[in-house]
């Protein structure tokens, strides 16, 4: 009998969602080998009702994925599970494997002021590291030092120590169980600044020991500033921000290999250079690149460079963010955002006001967001080229630049840095929980529930995170998107799921163990 794949999924679907009865879910999957759509008809009717969603799953190494979601991107309603990675904002590596829950309504939060670490003329860097948010900062006057502070709620921030005597902290990377922070002398004048009377140059790489001591793990060759950090395939990988150009693997202790920088034409002179690679991502188990010498974005393969192509007319390419399963890159001087389609294959997703650079963007519970220069001014994704300002982060007057420079998610927010007031500001759509702990790799037990009073997350049996002082019971999650199982809004789960479960209730902490007891068959 010739079946179709949909008739086929409405079987398997048939099948596994019956008629619920006592504490059977309203849907199962027993395994789940690739991303799987059903169509909204056929889905569970979460609404405004309370639900338990629960699964193994198994990510070894990689950034994560989406691991079950609805969510209709025109509309701005619906639910995301995911083990959600950011690298690739601006230089640093803000979120690295922390499970995200969230629901939305179309409801914005009001963006916060949340202060200024130090002195900083801008947060270079941001990153979560074990539940706490970490601010990288440039402070550039003479006598001044790169320092980084942890965020202790409103506006208040702990000074952790200056790593080296730079004026900047330039990336920040969580890698292997470490927060790992990259140094270096950022020349403010190409913010159109008086330049720093900090002479002292950088390019180090420092784990951080905790009570304010920095573990000096090496001197990158030739670099008097990094460029930026990112974890993949279990190495930390670290590039330079000036010229000459560099690229490294990090080998342990205070040893950084030399990996070959992509080669290309000069663009006055067309002889032959090795090309600077600054921001650094990893979108579908590949490492990419970025480039300020040309406008390209390269893809490493492990002993060399393809030339994925250059983004229109741009000579510089900023920032990464994966959305809609897709590699998006921001750029100057366009204040355009591209779309990786295949090798130069890029699509024009439209600029950003008349704004000139396009440097922070992530994904915040189904938003695409982005920041910009001149204006410092913070843009929402509205389909095909529209995008939508949705804030303007400096007011500083009388200077030709402000940026709203990197980006990071902490507690269900999303964090912005600006130059050149120094501040961070805060921003939430809808509500979103976050363990802001990076997830051991190996199979681990993960649910999520939605009750009238808060949403929760339970790692392997146990209470990780839960809202507080939230009423739900307004937001309704009726959509006309199918569920995706496997993906989302950000990317495809690169792992493995396993016993993937829907309930219509809530389940108790008791029922939550059990599942967690049964392990999943291989």
């Amino acid at each position: 009998m010739n079946v179709s794949r949909a008739a086929l999924l409405s079987l398997l679907w048939i099948s596994a969602t019956s008629l619920q009865q006592g504490g059977e879910p309203l849907a199962h999957w027993k395994s789940v080998a690739a991303p799987r759509v059903v169509p909204a008809a056929d889905s569970p009717g979460l609404g405004k009702g309370d639900f338990t969603l629960a699964l193994w799953l198994k990510a070894d190494e990689g950034p994560g994925g989406d691991l079950l979601s609805q969510y209709d991107v025109a509309t701005r309603r619906g639910f995301h599970l995911t083990l959600k990675s950011n690298p690739g904002v601006v230089s640093n590596q803000p979120n690295w494997r922390h499970l995200q829950f969230g629901i939305d309504d179309n409801r914005d939060a009001e963006w916060i002021d949340c202060g200024r670490p130090g002195k900083a003329l801008f947060a270079f860097s941001l990153a979560v590291h074990e539940g706490v948010l970490y601010a990288g900062t440039c402070e550039p006057g003479t006598g001044e030092r790169g320092r980084v502070y942890r965020y202790e709620g409103g506006d208040r921030w702990i000074d952790c120590g200056a790593p080296d005597g730079s004026n900047s902290v330039t990336a920040l990377a969580v890698f292997d169980g470490g927060l790992y922070a990259g140094t270096g002398k950022y020349r403010v004048a190409g913010s159109s600044l008086p330049e720093s009377g900090n002479l002292t140059l950088g390019g180090k790489i420092f784990r951080y020991g905790g009570g304010g001591q920095w573990i000096d793990c090496g001197q990158l060759p030739e670099t008097e500033a990094v460029g930026g950090l990112v974890v993949h395939e279990g190495k930390l990988h670290a590039s330079s921000l000036y010229k000459p150009a560099g690229f490294f693997q990090y080998e342990g202790g205070s040893e950084w290999k030399n990996l070959p920088a992509p080669d290309g034409p000069d663009n006055t002179t067309q002889e032959i250079v090795s090309k600077r690679v600054v921001p650094l991502t990893v979108h579908g188990g590949q490492l990419y690149a970025g480039s300020y010498d040309g406008g390209q974005v390269y893809r490493f393969d492990g002993s060399g460079w393809t030339n994925c192509g250059r983004l229109g007319d741009n000579t510089q390419t900023y920032s990464f963010a994966s959305f809609g399963g897709a590699l998006t890159v921001g750029t100057w001087p366009s204040g355009r955002v591209f779309r990786f389609d295949g090798i130069e294959r890029w699509t024009d997703l439209g600029r950003l006001g008349e704004e000139l650079e396009v440097m922070g963007m992530l994904v915040h519970n189904g938003r695409f967001l982005a920041g910009t220069l001149p204006l410092a001014e913070v843009y929402q994704y509205e389909g095909g080229t529209e995008w939508k300002r949705l804030a303007r982060l400096d007011q500083t007057p009388e200077v030709k630049y402000r940026r709203a420079w990197t980006m990071a998610e902490h507690e269900g927010r999303v964090y912005v840095s600006a130059l050149p007031s120094g501040h961070i500001h805060s921003f939430g759509a809808g509500t979103q929980l976050q363990w802001g702990h990076s997830l051991p790799a190996g199979w681990h037990h993960v649910a999520a529930v939605r009750t009238h009073e808060a949403l929760a997350l339970y790692l392997n049996g146990k209470e990780v995170a839960r809202t507080a002082g939230k009423e739900l019971s307004g937001y309704d999650l009726t959509s006309d998107a199918p569920l995706r199982l496997g993906d989302g809004v950000n990317e495809p789960f690169a792992g493995e799921i396993a016993d993937l479960r829907v309930y219509g209730k809530i389940l108790s902490d008791k029922e939550i163990s059990d599942l967690a007891d049964q392990k999943p068959t291989p």
